[in-house]
């Protein structure tokens, strides 16, 4: 199991604003981001109350899953060869998700750390960010690269969009990593579309050990830097 230290989950005591990306398309008006600030504000750990990094240990909770996803590009890749080797954030997305304690949220979070990430450059050579769709049907190759833009382009931190190549491949990636999803089926059974997620976002190490899954109520952008940096600690005193 993984150490939980009650440090790490004192809640914020002012509003965490959401700035989703331009690429998941606008909030839905005043109204809907004056509910997402304040749904932020309830769920968000408060920074300052978080254990400093390499203070605490990350233990390792399970192996992340292997399978064949897609690159930007069409081509396939199997998930192993993309996090190998790097302390990744992984993140399951809809490229239309609207719900603010949902993609949004992770969005935004993840926007955060990429901002930390490119203020350390040591930090950056050995983190990526992965977002991976939930709905291969809709979120073809073309689109996650759409989704990805400049992002991906920016050779300063690797940030990976995938996709499957269809709702059958991508299920065992959801039951490894233990998230939780509905199936749609069309009229002949077969599986088109994963519905109803609930957040999840995993911290996956250089040797494919998944060290945190982060959720709705533990979810902060810190929280997943001083995590980073924790594991970067461990891994240059096992150097020595």
């Amino acid at each position: 199991m993984i150490d939980i230290t009650p440090a790490r989950f004192w809640r914020l005591r002012a509003p965490l604003a959401l700035a989703f990306g331009a690429a998941l398309g606008p909030a839905g008006g005043a109204a809907r981001a004056a509910t997402d600030a304040a749904n932020a504000a309830r769920t968000a750990i408060d920074p300052t109350r978080l254990p400093a990094p390499g203070s605490y240990r990350l233990t390792r909770i399970m192996a992340a899953p292997d399978g064949e996803v897609l690159l930007p590009t069409g081509q396939p890749a199997r998930l192993h060869g993309v996090l190998r080797g790097s302390l990744s954030v992984v993140s399951f997305i809809y490229s239309y998700c609207r719900d603010p304690e949902g993609c949004p949220r992770a969005w935004a979070v993840l926007e955060a750390v990429r901002s930390a990430l490119l203020r350390d450059p040591a930090l950056a050579a050995r983190a990526q960010l992965v977002s991976l769709s939930f709905d291969p049907s809709h979120d073809t190759p073309e689109q996650m690269r759409l989704i990805g833009a400049d992002r991906m382009r920016d050779a300063r931190l690797r940030w990976r969009f995938l996709t499957t190549a269809s709702v059958p491949a991508l299920l065992p990636l959801l039951r490894g990593f233990g998230q939780d999803v509905s199936i749609e089926l069309d009229a002949t059974g077969r599986p088109v579309r994963t519905l109803n997620h609930l957040l999840k976002v995993f911290l996956v190490d250089e040797v494919l050990q998944v060290r945190e899954i982060y959720s709705v109520a533990t979810l902060d952008a810190q929280a997943v830097v001083n995590d980073l940096r924790t594991l970067q600690m461990a891994q240059g005193a096992a150097r020595l």
